[in-house]
């Protein structure tokens, strides 16, 4: 997952976590050779759903974005029940790209390959600040590197200006959705989004909507893990003013 530094709270320039840990197998270095850079979001210029997709259709696309999606699974998960969408995945970790690529490409035919998902390997908000603002229906933050320590804060995504970009990019009624299992990041996240309470309404209505993953949201490999040592999940739906 990643993380970003940030002095002034508007200014996000650089980026902090792992790009590589053990060795990829050969289908995962495979499909990094040969189906990412058909799938990859281009380097330079506005992103754009008819940019990405390429007709007609393509245009009118609803856009998601997925900050930092790990292993692709809630990324790819969505994509397949919403093939009428385009969803947009950035992650530096390139293993993680690789698992995504896996599940893009039909799960070793668990399903029909996805054409409707395009991804970054690299900074998620380098290519945020491409896409036009208001262009996203979906943004999600799903179990960011929570760097517990209190001097590691300003290296988290759930920040004033990583949130502040996100709100400009998001269309009115547009959704953000943010998970994690980690009770520090649960506060700092809850006092940043309480700032930002004039561009973002909490569609919590009572407790159980906090602790209870949504109905369309796909468990992640983090979710998973966290569960399985016994931590509490929280998930959040803000919807954009």
């Amino acid at each position: 997952m990643t993380a970003y530094k940030s002095g002034d709270p508007t200014t996000i320039n650089r980026l902090y976590g792992r790009a590589k840990g053990k060795p990829l197998r050969a289908g995962q270095q495979d499909l990094v050779d040969n189906l990412l850079p058909q799938i990859a979001v281009p380097a330079e210029g506005e992103v754009t759903a008819a940019r990405l997709f390429g007709d007609a259709e393509g245009a009118g696309r609803p856009l998601h974005f997925e900050i930092g999606f790990g292993g692709g699974e809630h990324m790819a998960g969505r994509a397949d029940m919403l093939p009428d969408h385009g969803f947009i995945g950035a992650e530096p970790f390139v293993n993680g790209v690789a698992q995504a690529l896996v599940h893009i490409s039909g799960d070793h035919g668990a399903h029909p390959p996805l054409g409707n998902v395009r991804i970054h390997h690299g900074d998620a908000l380098e290519v945020l600040r491409r896409i036009p603002d208001g262009a996203l229906g979906f943004a999600y933050l799903l179990h960011p590197d929570p760097w517990p320590k209190a001097r590691h804060a300003k290296r988290r995504m759930m920040n004033d200006g990583p949130v502040d970009l996100i709100a400009a990019k998001l269309k009115p009624g547009g959704e953000f959705r943010f998970g994690t299992d980690h009770p520090i990041y649960l506060a700092h996240a809850l006092m940043v989004m309480r700032r930002h309470r004039h561009q973002f309404e909490w569609l919590a209505r009572d407790s159980g909507d906090f602790l209870t993953r949504p109905g369309g949201w796909p468990e992640t490999r983090y979710e998973a893990k966290a569960r399985a040592q016994g931590h509490e999940v929280w998930y959040f739906r803000y919807r954009r003013k």
